[in-house]
């Protein structure tokens, strides 16, 4: 077996098809046959019934795609490499050119091979087994599978899922589930197993494991993680790679910060996490004001000490809010207006330009002593986090400046200004009140 990952998706998905067609038959559909010529002793032919397992199938793999195993094992087949030269090898004429039709259609074939010729289902782990023998054999003739895996921190799984599929042979896979995974790789200091992301791919055996590729993508989980939900996201200091079933070997990951606490991801929110990290992978800038603050704003996440990144989410929110310079004195109107309720707008202007303040202690290598600080720089960087969000996924123009001068505007137009910040000076005396939770921004 070279692929794990697509071995258990698929043999779930053979398990619960084998369920519901023996349910079918159960209940009255019948399995159509074919009467096929065999020779016989002397001249006298013998006439065999064969079932047509695979026009059986055929006409139930929209039903058979309701199951909840079939949507893993569709995106499984979509991410691999092969899955074209499986279906020329099982005779299919026309392949389709999109990869989850391509998909759907490998699925309908495997499923024939595993009850070729017989008009009972019911899972036999023999006959799975040879058809997925034959599978891998067909996608990876001449080819090698690449793994990589490192323990992603900070993050949990629904108790009922063991993978996170993200395609593109990506995905988030509870240490326990993976089989043979190093046990650094799975136990760390939590008594609960680290997840992991994993990197699966079919490349030539002459390439070396794609660690290079592993590391960049495994940053974008990073970085849609951050941006997806609040949390302490952080990948271990050492991945593993390895080649088909081959030893493994540890490579360097490089540090991406501590883990202050762990993010639960329940199933319900799975779909829109695995969407999320798609959209993120495809626009993520690369240059400009939206690309410099997105690289602060994780500086910021990779502090061991909340206040430690306030330099780090102001100088972010500058590039965004205040291009004239601190000394314009802008950035605190224009974050209140686009992050907070009218009547927040006030209390959240003056807030900033306390944490401005603050600043000071942080470049002096003081840790503040005020209470609540650390909420206050947390609420910041939700700030910054909801504004990153929703400009990367359209829901902000790029020009957030422009954006908050137009709010601001509107605002005075109908007698209802932002009350003015007052000027960066030493800070004031903390607001006992301080409220750790930020309004999302609109």
């Amino acid at each position: 077996m070279r692929n794990g990952a697509l071995h258990q998706v698929l043999e779930a998905f053979t398990v619960d098809a084998a369920s519901w067609l023996a349910a079918e038959t159960a209940g009255g559909a019948e399995v159509p046959f074919e009467v096929i010529e065999e020779p016989g002793a002397g001249r006298v032919p013998l006439y065999c019934y064969r079932p047509l397992t695979g026009a059986f199938i055929r006409e139930r793999l929209g039903l058979l795609s309701a199951l909840p195993t079939y949507a893993p094992a569709a995106r499984a087949l979509a991410a691999a490499d092969g899955v074209a030269a499986y279906l020329e090898a099982k005779g299919e004429t026309r392949i389709p050119g999109q990869p989850r039709e391509r998909a759907d259609a490998a699925l309908r074939a495997f499923l024939g091979s595993v009850f070729a010729e017989r008009s009972e289902f019911g899972f036999d782990p023999a006959r799975f087994e040879t058809a997925y023998a034959d599978l891998e054999r067909v996608m990876y003739e001449g080819r090698c599978m690449a793994t990589v895996i490192a323990p992603l921190l900070g993050v949990a799984l629904d108790p009922e899922t063991s993978e996170l599929a993200l395609g593109g042979g990506l995905s988030l896979v509870r240490g326990d589930a993976f089989p043979d995974a190093p046990s650094e790789a799975v136990w760390g200091e939590s008594e609960e197993p680290s997840v992991l992301a994993v990197l699966a791919i079919a490349q030539d055996r002459a390439s070396r494991p794609p660690v290079p590729v592993a590391r960049k993508r495994f940053r974008r989980i990073l970085t849609a993680l951050r941006l997806f939900e609040r949390g302490g996201y952080a990948f271990g200091p050492v991945a593993w790679a390895r080649t088909d079933a081959g030893a493994w070997r540890p490579v360097a990951m490089g540090g991406s910060g501590r883990p202050r606490f762990v993010t639960f991801i329940s199933a319900e929110r799975e779909d829109e996490l695995r969407a999320f990290c798609n959209l993120i992978a495809r626009r993520t800038p690369t240059g400009g004001e939206l690309a410099w603050a997105l690289a602060r704003f994780e500086m910021g996440c990779e502090r061991l000490a909340p206040f430690e990144a306030l330099t780090d989410y102001l100088l972010a929110l500058r590039a965004l809010l205040e291009p004239e310079g601190p000394a314009s004195g802008r950035l605190a109107q224009r974050l209140a207006v686009i992050c907070a309720k009218p009547e927040e707008r006030a209390q959240l202007a003056e807030r900033t330009a306390y944490a401005i303040s603050l600043e000071r202690a942080v470049i002096a290598g003081l840790a503040p002593a005020e209470p609540g600080v650390d909420a206050l720089v947390d609420e910041l960087a939700e700030h910054l986090r909801a504004i990153l969000r929703d400009a990367l996924c359209g829901h902000l123009e790029p020009d957030l400046r422009a954006v908050a001068d137009e709010l601001l505007a509107e605002s005075s137009a109908q007698d209802a200004p932002v009350a003015a910040a007052p000027a960066p000076t030493p800070a004031p005396d903390p607001d006992p009140a301080l409220d750790p939770d930020p309004a999302p921004a609109r």
